[in-house]
């Protein structure tokens, strides 16, 4: 009886493991006036309930300046590439960081840094 408590106190204090999206690959391209990113995600999808469902632009102060939603999930399609165009950055930008979004667990703890190229 003692092994079956242990073993569901074990279980009940395990946390669950977050599934937050990796960011594989980001890119920033100058066209025109304005900058392209492309970034590349994996995240374990399993459909509409737990996808990955954006990613943002942040300045090196953390503010957001730009946003891609993500509009559907991609169980079938990993890793994937999408894009952000027109991205408007403030004067004097020489680095932007990535981060990514879960519909589940929320923002992801990694920032993929990308440094600009004049």
């Amino acid at each position: 009886m003692r092994q079956i408590a242990l073993a569901i106190a074990a279980l009940i204090a395990t946390p669950a493991l977050a599934h937050e999206p990796q960011i594989l690959d980001a890119v920033a391209t100058k066209s025109g006036m304005s900058w392209r990113v492309d970034v590349t995600l994996e995240h374990p999808d399993t459909g509409w309930d737990h996808y990955a469902d954006g990613w943002e632009v942040l300045d090196t102060e953390g503010n957001r300046i730009g946003y891609r939603l993500l509009h559907h999930p991609h169980v079938n399609e990993q890793p994937f590439t999408r894009s952000l165009t027109s991205l408007d950055l403030p004067d004097g930008t020489r680095t932007i960081y990535i981060r990514a979004h879960c519909s589940v667990d929320g923002w992801g703890s990694e920032r993929f840094r990308i440094d600009l190229e004049p």
